[in-house]
């Protein structure tokens, strides 16, 4: 009869001193990769403070050092994620190949996005708006804060942050309230059927003299627009710094609420007449 018998002890050892070795290389490997990816965070922060320090050294436009801010720190991403595979011991060209690939399939899902970036090159290129302009578009106003490489940032009136996509402003119909230094407002007064049309007229055009942000050239226009229902509807167009649009809009209401009710020139209200047959 044979015996066999089995060293469990140098076994053991053998499988310890394998973990043991494995472990270490992996624990370097890993290290490897955070180090790569601490130094590269700090150069990503580096290289983007100075494109943000050259862009305003050379009075780049605002929107472009947004753009361009956003673009190079979204390149460097892509290499640091690169660098840390590799660093893991991931062959980088078949990690591009595949990487490559995906990008072929994710390009189909995000075409959207794809048309976003386009579309903020052409924004730029063309520059329909620029930061700081107030502009309305894809029915949203606000005052442009910042255009990235896949949307705008619109800051409204009432403090929101809206993201409007970039293909959408640049394929679509953009109002920019901002680059003509005159605006012309726009008023329609309601008066009752009766009152003199000439008198209204004298008092609109003795507000509006008054009022020195309301500008003599062109001059200001006062016509009777309509005969409606309840009321003589009477339009009034004046021609104001761009800047002063709300306050002469807001003004010119209250004063001319308060110049009809001092000189009795009556409101008009809805009224319905009802004929009954006999």
């Amino acid at each position: 009869m044979t015996i066999l018998s089995f060293d469990f002890s140098s076994s053991a050892d053998k499988v310890i001193a394998s973990l043991v070795q494995h472990g270490s290389e992996l624990g370097w490997t890993l290290l490897k990769a955070l180090l790569v990816f601490i130094v590269g965070r700090f150069l990503i922060n580096l290289v983007n403070k100075l494109v943000k320090s050259l862009l305003a050294k050379r009075n780049v436009e605002p929107s472009v050092k947004s753009f361009v801010g956003s673009l190079v720190n979204v390149g460097l991403t892509i290499l640091l994620i690169v660098s840390v595979v590799g660093a893991l011991g991931v062959q980088t060209t078949s990690f591009a190949a595949l990487l490559a690939s995906a990008g072929v399939a994710v390009g189909m899902a995000l075409s959207g996005n794809l048309s976003n970036f386009a579309g903020g090159l052409i924004i730029l290129l063309f520059k329909p708006f620029k930061v700081g302009d107030y502009v309305e578009a894809q029915g949203t106003g606000g005052t442009v804060s910042e255009i990235q490489i896949f949307h705008t940032i619109l800051k409204t009136p009432d403090n929101k942050v809206v993201y409007v996509p970039n293909g959408a402003l640049s394929s679509g119909t953009v109002t920019n309230y901002s680059t003509q230094t005159e605006r012309r407002v726009d008023w329609t007064f309601n008066v009752s059927y009766g009152a003199d049309f000439d008198k209204v007229k004298q008092v609109i055009e003795a507000l509006l003299a008054c009022d020195m942000r309301v500008k003599k050239t062109p001059a200001p226009f006062i016509a009777l627009n309509a005969l409606a229902d309840s009321s003589v509807n009477i339009v009034v167009r004046v021609w104001v710094d761009s800047a002063d649009y709300w306050d002469v809009f807001f003004d010119m209401n209250k004063t001319v609420y308060e110049a009809f009710n001092a000189t009795g020139i009556e409101f008009p209200f809805p009224q319905l007449t009802v004929h009954q047959a006999k």
